[in-house]
């Protein structure tokens, strides 16, 4: 995983812009930033989930990603 500070600047900023659409969608600030660091996420569908009603939390849940495990 990336930290912010090992993000090229133009990562960042879309990162940063990502984090802000979804605060003002409704988002709690933790959880917009947890979600705007993972590329998984359909930004526009977790949006339009949450204008329709659905809670952001619910939201994150039903479009998480499915990564593969890793082989151990």
């Amino acid at each position: 995983m990336q930290t912010v500070s090992s993000l090229k600047p133009a990562d960042a900023e879309v990162n940063r812009w990502r984090r802000e659409q979804l605060v003002l969608t409704g988002f709690s600030l933790p959880l917009a930033a947890r979600v705007a660091r993972d590329p998984g996420y359909d930004l526009h569908r977790l949006i339009q989930l949450v204008e329709q009603g659905c809670p952001p939390e619910l939201a994150v849940r039903i479009l998480a990603p499915l990564y593969p495990k890793e082989a151990a």
